[in-house]
């Protein structure tokens, strides 16, 4: 049981312990900004009320409560609690976990959640070892990742596991941590008799971005500053500025003109005008703004506003970011200001944009549709006998390089998502697509089809089409 003593060792109310692991919520009630799986009536509270445990997959951002969520899970179940690191871990760690849970059990009848941080960081190999004792119930596994679990969580714990999807503390909520840190006379900073002025609250929230972890230690380095500098109990700008090594920008403290000045950039750039991008990037620029922040606004415009109208725009706002990393302040902002007009004069689109709002839509209404079979990867006798990869045509066997046949699931079958514009490169694209459409609809007339290898001396001879 030694991993249980630890557990209630790091859950001591050591006064030397960080800020933000003193703080750490003990309740559901007390977790704030995720309301959306915890508040009553929700899947989680509901089961965790009755005792239930059932293993899960946190995803969110840092700071947002993932290792809280878990410890809170552990609480109020009785089960014991143990932390592993994706990072520092490995099979052999596993196994070992694995087995103290079994003699637990067998022994205490004790249930153990084993909570796995980075778990995107396991190899194949090392979440395939989880399976089995996560199938049988003998451990519960909590993991938490930043990352995408769809692409770095295998799909076998995946089905095991309910993912709970967790978002990045509002502002609100982060106010409502740092003013309850401030009263709390046992475990916070109550007992220094310390105030947070408005402007400094502001700062700290802005720079949080919604990490409350990133919050506290930064209102706790505000508030050693403070006390060094003997300059009575209110926490000051300068002071979180000074901790934070950042100046806070010239905006209105509920953080308004900061949105509207990023929405004007926007705009200017979509409505193809540089002189009134390029006021607004120096706006925000002297007004203190993170210009990598600025960057990636101008790296998304560039597949959002822009898309195939003109392929180069996503490598412009990628080198410019490069060249800012690179030159740093004020030299590298002129990058950004070339970027900038590069993408105001620009041709426009948004078809990449509403592509993929379609295919999302068309996932989300049909589920995960099988990959025909003929386009399948076959590379085992035993998947080619059922038939992966069997009438697939091979286009650059092909005139011009295309042939025509079904890469959709049969029940999408005809479904259009990207529809290019007019515009820019897009008009190249157009035409090329529409030819290589209506071919698809000639041959689909005919009532040959277009799956396998069926139609395809009908349709290549098509020279009028071509």
């Amino acid at each position: 049981m030694d991993d249980l003593f630890d557990y209630r060792e790091q859950q001591s109310p050591s006064i030397d312990r960080p800020l933000a692991d003193r703080m750490r919520p003990e309740t559901l009630d007390d977790l704030v900004g995720q309301e959306h799986i915890t508040a009553p009536g929700t899947l989680l509270r509901s089961a965790l009320e009755k005792g239930t445990l059932f293993s899960m997959i946190l995803w969110g951002p840092p700071g947002c409560g993932k290792t809280t969520l878990a410890r809170i899970v552990s609480k109020m179940t009785g089960a014991v609690y143990v932390q592993l690191s994706a990072v520092l871990s490995g099979v052999r760690d596993i196994r070992e976990v694995v087995d103290r849970a079994a003699k637990r059990r067998s022994q205490f009848r004790k249930a153990t959640i084993l909570f796995v941080d980075e778990v995107h960081r396991f190899n194949k190999a090392q979440q395939d070892a989880f399976l089995p004792h996560v199938e049988s119930g003998l451990i519960t596994l909590i993991g938490a990742t930043t990352e995408n679990p769809s692409f770095e969580v295998i799909p076998a714990l995946m089905s095991r596991c309910r993912l709970m999807v967790m978002n990045p503390v509002p502002p609100p909520a982060v106010k409502k941590v740092i003013h309850r840190v401030l009263s709390d006379t046992a475990v916070g900073l109550g007992g220094l008799g310390l105030e947070l002025a408005d402007d400094a609250l502001e700062h700290i929230v802005t720079m949080a971005d919604g990490d409350v972890r990133t919050a506290l230690n930064n209102l706790e380095a505000a508030a050693m500053l403070c006390r060094i500098g003997g300059k009575g109990g209110v926490i000051t700008l300068s002071d979180v500025e000074q901790a934070l090594d950042r100046k806070a920008m010239m905006y209105d403290k509920a953080g308004e003109e900061h949105y509207n000045l990023i929405s004007a950039l926007h705009k200017s750039l979509r409505g193809s005008d540089p002189d009134a991008a390029a006021y607004w990037l120096e706006r925000m620029l002297s007004a203190g703004e993170d210009p990598l922040y600025i960057l990636r606004r101008m790296v998304r415009f560039a597949s959002e506003d822009i898309g195939n109208a003109d392929p180069a725009a996503l490598g412009i706002a990628l080198d410019a970011m490069e060249a800012y990393r690179f030159l740093g302040s004020p030299e590298g902002e002129l990058a950004i200001f070339q970027a900038a007009v590069y993408l105001a004069t620009a041709p426009k689109s948004n078809s990449i944009y509403v592509t993929q709002g379609s295919v999302k839509e068309a996932v989300k209404r049909k589920g995960y549709l099988p990959v025909p079979k003929h386009i399948r990867n076959a590379p085992t006798a035993m998947m080619k006998k059922l038939g992966y990869g069997k009438g697939y045509k091979y286009a650059h066997d092909f005139k011009d390089g295309y042939v025509v046949q079904d890469y959709l699931p049969e029940e999408l079958s005809g479904s259009i998502y990207y529809n290019p514009t007019m515009r820019g490169y897009e008009k190249t694209v157009k035409g090329r697509l529409d030819r290589w459409r209506e071919l698809k609809r000639r041959l689909a007339a005919t009532g040959s089809g277009v799956k396998g290898d069926q139609g395809d001396r009908a349709l290549q001879s098509d020279k009028k089409i071509r």
